[in-house]
């Protein structure tokens, strides 16, 4: 029985001593450093990692390996990942152990006069004096407090045995700055955890909410995927066109989205847009009226960019404007066979058409639309060399254009770099779609509808990428007379017309010698193959086209004879496409063009263009004709209460470092008592302070003269 009880004690201090041991811990001063080192550190992670964009862009950027590692880290959003949340738990748990341990300490500290102190003890003090002064006892002590009171501190007698003790003491407030800062830490991180998406995640772990990964209709979403009107918390964003309105928002979940129904309606009557001469929006502010769905009352305003408007609690500030469905014309043209043909098309930014038969399975995406952009162009330079359009744009609608000098140098079209001076432009608007075939795949397009001067020449800019983070590669395609892409187009399908080839030979042939003095059916014809061969090593066998065909094809030549016959070959080919251009234009019966230096200078261009073509994989080629632009504003929805608790503990904590930093707190004591030949009294100073400086040093001296004046020294013993 004794044995039992024993082993129960022990057990019993155990506990205790493990409790009281982990208290210290969690409530210990190193504990919340290293907390809060792990929370600088995530929170540079969140700054140099962009947080909450698309999971495809991570994919791109970091690979599929290094995209499952961040993920299962939480590191593409990194302020509300639970193993973030959990410090914030763990550093607020600390911050309270340790208010709650040295707290009433300290507050028993600030009432304390400490005036249990004996004299020897005042002798040790590093900061002392004693004199003697005619004066009484009693006289002395009132003295004393006068004097001691008129220099700010508080004060306070005692009766001693063999004296009286004058205790005092100033800046007592000091030790509520400790107080205060560290209460603010546990202030803000209490805001920052209201106005996470810990209340969110608790609905969905308490009451069986979910995120919505699917398509459909916003009004038809069921339940579970929705946040009523009592949620404390959210952050979303509503896209809404012009004269449209809507009654949620979207909050964008790592597996999802979530739907938040608003206690309100926004209607969007009027979006307004400004910009600078650089292209760069100037101002961009949405004219809204905001229905109450409780009483019905309508409120009109206008939200520009750092003007919100703040209805029941709810925040509504400018985020940024889309397209809201602008409705596009184009005409398309075929890229592949020899068929010469062009058709018309339609379709709704945010839409997918599908593409005509005959032309391929495929779904044009409608992606996006620019009603202008605003370009940095540079003209071209003399002589014949080439010189590109530094591009370096502004494009007005999403974001700055990464440049279509880098892309235009990088890859498409032959061109020298000279980029030095600036020359803004607006280049007129564009279209960007995705073109997806059947099994799934896509490439992205991006048109300009009018043609841009580069290089000395107007050419019609068609870009395409085959991935969301790489540049646009882009296709130049020169402007006929017309300022169209028509007469390429009309070559282009006689190109891959092997009819036309041979036609276009027999007519080279034909050409070349009767502008000589014999004319040899054995050299005609000679001749004509040469055409016909180069023609059709330029069209391709459906591989290899273009100069790389070219090249390939030199290349089977002895070294010593690749220089002359690349000479020859070209000649023969430049003949063979004018000749080719003639006989398609005669096949839909148009007089030839005028043999001059624009239209060879319009030819060398098209055949280039021709030959970049291979690196333009699209079955067809959409020009924009004419279009309809709805603007779309998106806007941030936010009910923040964390917000203003976050604004008390920024108030505490100044007071707090203000408290901690220049408030001193300084304790002094003076004991009288009779002297020891009973005329007079003997009085003995001791000061103390917190931190010793030179102030104090200095404050001490005065205060030593003060008290003292001109007394006698104690007498000798």
């Amino acid at each position: 029985m004794t044995t039992g009880s024993s082993t129960q004690g022990i057990q019993i201090r155990t506990r205790q001593r493990w409790l009281s041991e982990a208290v210290e811990l969690f409530s210990s001063m190193r504990f919340a450093i290293s907390l809060l080192t792990l929370i600088a550190i995530a929170s540079v992670i969140g700054t140099v990692m962009k947080q909450n964009e698309p999971m495809p862009n991570y994919v791109n950027q970091f690979g599929p390996f290094w995209f499952e590692v961040f993920g299962k880290l939480g590191l593409y959003a990194v302020y509300s990942a639970w193993w973030f949340l959990l410090i914030m738990g763990f550093l607020v748990l600390s911050t309270s152990l340790c208010i709650a341990r040295n707290a009433p300490k300290m507050l028993r500290d600030v009432k304390s006069w400490r005036d249990n102190v004996r004299e020897q003890s005042l002798r040790n003090f590093h900061h002392k004096h004693e004199w003697h002064t005619a004066e009484a006892p009693a006289e002395a002590a009132a003295r004393l407090v006068r004097q001691v009171g008129a220099r700010g501190y508080k004060t306070r007698l005692a009766d001693k045995e063999g004296g009286t003790l004058l205790a005092a003491k100033q800046g007592a407030a000091n030790k509520w700055g400790y107080i205060f800062a560290h209460a603010a830490i546990v202030i803000i991180c209490l805001g920052g955890l209201l106005d996470s998406d810990l209340p969110i995640r608790f609905q969905q772990w308490f009451y069986g909410k979910s995120a919505f990964a699917g398509n459909g209709i916003i009004a038809e979403i069921p339940e579970r995927y929705r946040l009523g009107l009592n949620n404390p918390t959210f952050r979303g964003n509503t896209l809404i066109p012009e004269g449209a309105s809507s009654s949620t928002a979207i909050i964008p979940q790592k597996d999802g989205v979530m739907i938040q129904d608003l206690p309100f309606t926004i209607q969007l009557k009027r979006f307004i847009i400004d910009f600078y001469s650089t292209g760069m929006p100037k101002l961009f502010a949405s004219e809204v009226v905001v229905r109450d769905h409780e009483t019905g009352k309508e409120t009109a305003a206008t939200i520009k960019v750092n003007e919100p408007l703040i209805y029941k609690g709810v925040a509504i500030y400018q985020s940024s404007f889309e397209d809201g469905g602008s409705k596009l014309k184009l005409v398309g043209y075929p890229m592949r066979g020899g068929a010469n043909s062009h058709f018309a098309l339609s379709g709704v930014v945010n839409g997918s058409t599908a593409l005509p038969a005959g032309l391929g399975d495929y779904t044009i995406e409608w992606s996006g639309f620019r009603p202008f952009n605003v370009e940095n162009m540079q003209a071209s330079g003399a002589g014949g060399g080439s010189t590109s359009g530094d591009a370096r744009a502004v494009n007005v609608g999403k974001s700055v254009n990464r440049g279509l000098m880098d892309s235009l140098d990088k890859h498409l079209g032959s061109s020298a770099k000279n980029a030095n001076s600036k020359d803004f432009k607006n280049v007129g608007p564009s279209v960007q779609y995705k073109l997806r075939d059947k099994t799934g795949q896509a490439r992205e397009y991006f048109n300009y509808m009018q043609s841009l001067p580069i290089d000395g020449a107007y050419v019609f800019l068609a870009g395409m990428r085959e991935q969301p983070d790489q540049p646009f590669r882009y296709l130049r395609i020169p402007a006929d007379d017309n300022d169209s892409v028509a007469e390429w187009m009309r070559l282009r399908a006689a190109l891959a017309n092997p009819a036309l080839r041979e036609e276009a030979a027999r007519r080279y042939a034909r050409q070349a010698i009767s502008s000589g003095r014999e004319a040899s059916p054995v050299l005609r014809e000679q001749l004509q193959q040469s055409a016909l061969r180069g023609l059709t090593i330029f069209a391709g066998d459906g591989k290899v086209s273009g100069y790389i065909a070219v090249t390939r094809f030199l290349e089977q030549l002895p070294a010593a004879e690749q220089e002359k016959a690349a000479d020859i070959f070209m000649k023969i080919l430049n003949g063979s496409m004018w000749e080719l251009w003639q006989a398609a234009r005669a096949q839909d019966g148009l007089e030839p063009v005028a043999s001059d230096e624009a239209h060879g200078r319009y030819l060398q261009l098209a055949i280039n263009a021709l030959a970049d073509a291979a690196f333009y994989p699209a079955p067809v080629f959409l020009q924009l004709s004419s279009f309809e632009e709805i603007k779309a504003s998106v806007l941030q929805v936010t009910r923040s209460p964390g917000k203003k608790v976050v604004y008390l503990g920024c108030l505490f904590l100044v007071l707090g470092v203000f408290a901690m930093l220049y408030i001193r707190e300084r304790r002094l004591w003076i004991w009288i008592k009779p002297a020891a030949d009973g005329q007079g009294s003997q009085a003995l100073l001791a000061m103390s302070t917190q931190r010793r400086t030179l102030d104090f040093d200095k404050e001490f001296e005065q205060m030593k003269a003060r008290v003292s004046g001109n007394a006698a020294p104690p007498p000798s013993a």
